[in-house]
């Protein structure tokens, strides 16, 4: 687990790099705070008591995302290629079979450092920002609180069947997000029966969704965007901003976003690592 210290380090060393580099980095703040005792998945390089590089791994099923910073002073001293091997090396030994790395897709310097290593370009995810629209509220699909034995089963299907999870995995992971996450996990359910599932993290004065699925049978019918709405509402009320991020691929929930009111800001890359 990681201390206030190191987590306060992690965020002043971002806001640096952020502001040098006119780009965000994606450092998932929700998990660095939630991180796993006894499981090494942060690593740090400091200098004369100063943190200049940060590397984090962030583990979903059987793949691995990683993303990293230096300071703009310390750069081209080889510290981001060791943390990356150090991740690398640690991300093998746990057994994840895709290794994925996170750049912003403006940030110049993370491109040229990715000319240098083997790696293929994979996907673009957006990030998008819920701007202030009326929202078509219907009684029809309700939201609630996951507590059940078969409210986690549900989860752990619709993991592998809209995310690809393997079902082993879906229930490590499930079971990794209810001892280690403050996120709130969601029911979807309409006419008394399990729909779909949503998870919503409130975090630095921000409401993030992620994890959002209906199940395969049920899709096409607005439930979706019922329940979306729903989330949204709810926390637009309690006065937060709304997030969340969708890959460019999935052009189907990039329309259904955008029909409830979200709007793209900012974008990642990633890159599958073929060291």
């Amino acid at each position: 687990m990681l201390t206030e210290k190191e987590l306060k380090e992690i965020k002043a060393l971002q806001l640096l790099c952020e502001k040098h580099g006119g780009f965000q980095l994606k450092l998932n703040d929700v998990m660095l705070q939630n991180r796993t005792e006894n499981v090494k998945e942060d690593f740090f390089h400091y200098e004369d008591g100063q943190l200049v590089g940060f590397l984090g791994c962030y583990g979903f099923g059987n793949k691995v995302e990683i993303c990293g910073m230096v300071h703009p002073d310390y750069r081209r001293r080889a510290i981001f290629s060791t943390l990356l091997e150090k991740g690398l090396a640690e991300s093998k030994k746990r057994g994840f079979k895709r290794i994925l790395l996170n750049a912003p897709t403006s940030s110049v310097s993370a491109k040229e450092f990715l000319k240098t290593i083997p790696c293929s370009y994979t996907i673009t995810e957006y990030q998008m920002k819920w701007q202030k629209t009326d929202l078509f509220i219907d009684s029809s699909v309700t939201i609630r609180p996951s507590l059940t034995n078969n409210d986690r089963e549900a989860e752990i299907q619709l993991e592998v069947l809209c995310f690809g999870f393997a079902e082993e995995e879906a229930r490590k992971y499930n079971q990794e997000l209810t001892e280690n996450s403050t996120e709130q996990k969601l029911i979807i359910e309409v006419e008394g029966k399990i729909a779909g599932k949503i998870r919503v993290s409130e975090v630095n004065g921000e409401a993030w969704i992620y994890g959002f699925a209906v199940f395969p049978e049920l899709q096409g019918k607005g439930i979706g965007r019922k329940a979306l709405s729903k989330v949204v509402a709810m926390e637009h009320e309690k006065g937060l901003p709304v997030f969340l991020e969708v890959e460019a691929k999935n052009a189907h929930a990039l329309r259904l976003y955008e029909s409830v009111g979200f709007r793209t800001y900012h974008s990642q890359d990633y890159y599958t690592c073929l060291k």
